[in-house]
């Protein structure tokens, strides 16, 4: 099969054994330290992307994908802006909600956010049914001031199933000594647990009607919540909806609504990727040593080409194909090794605590998440792959280049 001249010569001087080991060496350490490179910042990609998916899905089991409500007053037309939104395609489920920050008291005050909902709407816009630990959902029933409780909530206030609590907003009314804030006693009927601190320990749920009479709302709702096909779309559709239904309506979804906390995680992840990758470029660096000290050696080796009539381009090209092949075999290695490590990491990581007696994976009585989640992306290991091909290309250069300028008669002049 017909080759190039330097690809041939390239692949050549690959294959044959070198006269000094300790070149050998300096090349086989540059392809290791590639391939470890790109097989650590794989798997720890994975493991960054894992753990953000988790923290979005735990987050969106309990949040609206899309909100739309009115500006400071509540939102009377609330059955036909449901009916609105389900005859989107795009949408999966719609239901209003009333939502107020009040003081919930136990045997101790902690601040939450008071959800009332349509027990059986919400089915269609959250997972907060599935999520109960002790009670049923169905318990909030219009006019028994029922409230379902975090499970972190609860234990802080220190009241279970059966006991009461006092819900105080920031509503007052007038009494004969003056104006005081709204408080009204609530049941606890049931406890739930989403896996996520906001909402275990920051959120209570009662029924709308209830919560509406609590804070003398009549008929309005706060607004109406959106579960959709496709969260992607959430702002898009929300504001269709908004447009349809005219007047001045706040939209927000659930991107912006926590826009900081994945801003800090794609940070997070952008500078492990940037540090972990200086492994890639120290395989690199070895890689312009080996091939320095391979020009070096090779110096009567050019000459010679350059006499037979070597271009020095050629020669070149010659030692560029040497070096590319060094930074692809271990590019793919690393790929290969980064996927493999990902997919075993969970069984490896239990293989040494039952080895060695250690606890590296997170106890179930002490985090949310007990697991270690991977997220293998694509563009992720794409990316990585390209940035380590370009490095190990970039390191050819200079030895390549040294390689072109070796002047024939003063290499030959002592041979």
């Amino acid at each position: 099969m017909f080759k190039p001249i330097p690809v041939a010569i390239g692949l050549r001087y690959l294959r044959a054994k070198r006269r000094n080991g300790f070149i050998s060496f300096i090349s086989f350490a540059s392809l290791a330290g590639i391939a470890l490179g790109v097989m650590t910042l794989i798997t720890a990609l994975a493991v960054m992307s894992g753990f953000q998916r988790e923290i979005r899905d735990r987050m969106l089991q309990m949040v609206a994908h899309a909100t739309v409500s009115a500006y400071g007053e509540p939102l009377e037309d609330w059955p036909r802006a449901v009916d609105k939104a389900l005859a989107d395609p795009r949408v999966a489920g719609a239901a209003p909600y009333v939502e107020k920050e009040a003081l919930v008291s136990g045997t101790r005050n902690q601040p939450a956010m008071i959800r009332g909902i349509v027990p059986e709407r919400e089915a269609t816009t959250s997972v907060l049914a599935e999520k109960m630990v002790m009670g049923q959902l169905d318990s909030l029933a219009p006019g028994k001031f029922n409230i379902v409780l975090g499970k972190e909530l609860a234990l802080w206030l220190g009241v279970g199933v059966g006991d009461s609590v006092i819900v105080t907003t920031s509503n007052f009314r007038s009494t004969p000594m003056g104006a005081v804030a709204q408080q009204k006693r609530f049941t606890v009927s049931g406890l739930f647990e989403a896996g996520y601190q906001e909402f275990d320990k920051g959120l209570a749920v009662a029924n709308m009607s209830d919560l509406q009479r609590v804070l003398r709302m009549g008929d309005g709702v706060t607004g109406v919540r959106l579960r959709l096909h496709d969260m992607d779309q959430s702002w898009d559709v929300a504001r269709d909806l908004a447009l349809g239904l005219g007047g001045p309506y706040r939209v927000s979804d659930w991107a912006s609504e926590n826009a900081n906390m994945f801003h800090a995680l794609k940070m997070e992840k952008t500078l492990i990727g940037i540090l972990l990758s200086l492994i890639i470029a120290m395989g690199a660096f070895n890689l312009v040593s080996s091939q320095v000290m391979l020009v070096t050696d090779k110096q009567a080796d050019i000459a010679i080409l350059r006499t037979l009539g070597l271009s020095p381009g050629g020669v070149m090209r010659v030692f560029m194909v040497q070096g590319s092949v060094i930074g692809v075999v271990g590019t793919v290695i690393g790929v290969v090794g980064g996927i493999a490590l990902t997919l075993s990491l969970e069984h490896i990581l239990r293989f040494i605590e039952e080895v060695f007696g250690v606890s590296l994976l997170p106890s179930a009585d002490v985090y949310y998440i007990t697991g270690l989640p991977t997220d293998l992306q694509v563009h992720d290991i794409v990316m990585i792959a390209c940035t380590a091909l370009a490095m190990a290309f970039i390191a050819t250069l200079y030895p390549a280049w040294r390689a072109s300028r070796t002047a024939p008669a003063e290499a030959l002049r002592y041979e």
